[in-house]
Parts: C-alpha cells; sequence; structure tokens
C-alpha cells in the first residue's frame, strides 16, 4: 500500500470512486446525480488542494483532501474509500495518515462535515459532533464535526 499526493491526471478516477463510494450507502441514483457537481473532483481543485490517494498495486481504494479555513482551522473536504474495501479498515488508515500529517502543522483544530453514515466512523477517532448542517435532502443533516490537533512538539 501506498499513500502518496494526487495528480491533476487523477481527477477521473478519483471522482468515479467518489460516487461509487456514496452510492454504497444506499443513496438514489437521483440523490447521487443531484450531488454530482459537489462530489467532482477536478484537475483545478486536485491542483490547488491538497488531496492524497491511496493504492495498492496501482489500484486506486481512497483518498482523501484538506485545506485550510484559517489560519487555525482545517477542514477535511473529502474521505472516500471504494466500496469493495469499505470495513476493512482502509478509512483508517486514510484519516490516520492525514491525521500524522498535520501534527506537525500550525493548525489546532480539524472540522468536517460528515454523512450521517460516517459519523461512528469519525467518533472512533476521537471527533466531536458540534453542529448540524442541512443537508439538499429535506429534513436531512449533515453532523459537523471537530478534533482537537494534538500536535507534536519538538525536542532541543
Amino acid at each position: 500500500m501506498n499513500i502518496e499526493k494526487a495528480k491533476p491526471t487523477d481527477a477521473k478516477e478519483i471522482t468515479q470512486l467518489t460516487m461509487r463510494s456514496k452510492a454504497h450507502w444506499g443513496y438514489t441514483p437521483e440523490q447521487i446525480a443531484a450531488w454530482r457537481e459537489e462530489l467532482t473532483i477536478t484537475p483545478t481543485y486536485i491542483e490547488q488542494n491538497e488531496v492524497f490517494k491511496l493504492t495498492d498495486a496501482s489500484k486506486l481504494i481512497g483518498f482523501y483532501t484538506h485545506k485550510p479555513i484559517n489560519g487555525h482551522i482545517l477542514k477535511l473536504n473529502f474521505l472516500f474509500v471504494e466500496p469493495a474495501y469499505i470495513g476493512r479498515g482502509y478509512g483508517g488508515v486514510l484519516l490516520t495518515d492525514f491525521l500524522c500529517r498535520i501534527k506537525t502543522s500550525p493548525y489546532h483544530k480539524v472540522m468536517l462535515d460528515a454523512d450521517p453514515n460516517a459519523q461512528a466512523f469519525y467518533k472512533k477517532y476521537g471527533f466531536k459532533v458540534v453542529g448540524k448542517l442541512q443537508s439538499s435532502i429535506k429534513d436531512r443533516f449533515l453532523p459537523i464535526m471537530e478534533k482537537e490537533i494534538k500536535r507534536k512538539t519538538s525536542k532541543l
């Protein structure tokens, strides 16, 4: 397994994985189609944001993206795993990689808008619900979650 920065040429494959992964949770094709724009990862998005992909023998298994909200808060925008690999620990591999990468960053907090199906996953890693966001589906809310970053300090 390998985690590396995605390239703009990975955009189409990453977007296709995102759509399959979202559909895994029982959303209708109409719902997925309605979310197509917000679930699309473009080459420009990859150029302008931190996007990391998990591969095994060149097969894309999952990815995550993040970007700063301000000088103290990062937002985990996406974390998706190929449906055949969901429930096998790969989401944890990606989230752990993300949390390790940011330990030496200047950020103090990570925020995310979780799919309701992923709330328990993020809670396992210490994220707490701090609010809710109305989704595009009537009476469906996304948990807004956050986690304080315990940063590594250098020992002199």
